[in-house]
């Protein structure tokens, strides 16, 4: 049976987030994280030059359980499954967020492919089946996503507190959003 993800965006913003593995599946995790703001520890005896151009915090050695200690989250991207898989346990353990780079039954969440134009976030997720089909299915999505779509979400967010102010119900918000939506897409098409 497939299983059905809850999908939903994480404030990682000064969270402490551990990736457990130097190469280039943790230089990839490491690199999301440290993208939103997420205070990175990796744990690896060595690093891919990539991680030279992050603000991570490295610990040179093989992993240990008390890593885990105040993090939110862990990714696990080394190439030994031995470690994966305790790192999975450990951080199971603690009833902590856990992913295993591409292993699907040792994750508690799962990772979608990502795009990002100013304040939009277009993620697809195959529920682990396929990271090289939400890939290129994120690629034909974000071609729909121009410049001019996250210059109207930062005006939209503007006007939130006004709009909050003027319409009482969510209800009344919500209609007034769409039209206003609406209006400013059809003339930009125009």
């Amino acid at each position: 049976m497939t299983k059905a993800y809850y999908m939903a965006c994480l404030d990682l913003e000064g969270r402490r987030c551990l990736v457990v593995g130097g190469g280039a599946v943790g230089l990839e995790k490491a690199a999301g994280l440290a993208a939103c703001g997420a205070e990175v520890v990796v744990v690896s005896p060595t690093l891919a030059d990539g991680f030279a151009e992050l603000d991570v915090e490295w610990k040179q050695r093989r992993y240990r359980k008390r890593d885990l200690r105040g993090a939110f989250l862990a990714i696990a991207a080394t190439e030994d499954s031995v470690v994966n898989t305790r790192v999975h346990r450990d951080a199971e353990r603690r009833s902590m967020l856990c992913n295993v780079a591409d292993v699907p039954e040792l994750c508690n969440f799962i990772l979608p492919a990502v795009h990002r134009e100013g304040p939009i976030a277009i993620a697809v997720s195959t529920g682990g089946a396929s990271p090289a089909l939400a890939k290129r299915l994120r690629t034909q999505i974000a071609a729909l996503v121009r410049p001019e779509h996250a210059a109207l979400a930062e005006d939209l967010r503007a006007m939130r507190p006004d709009v909050k102010e003027r319409f009482a119900t969510y209800e009344e918000r919500r209609d007034y959003f769409e039209d206003v939506v609406t209006e400013r897409l059809e003339e930009a098409r125009a």
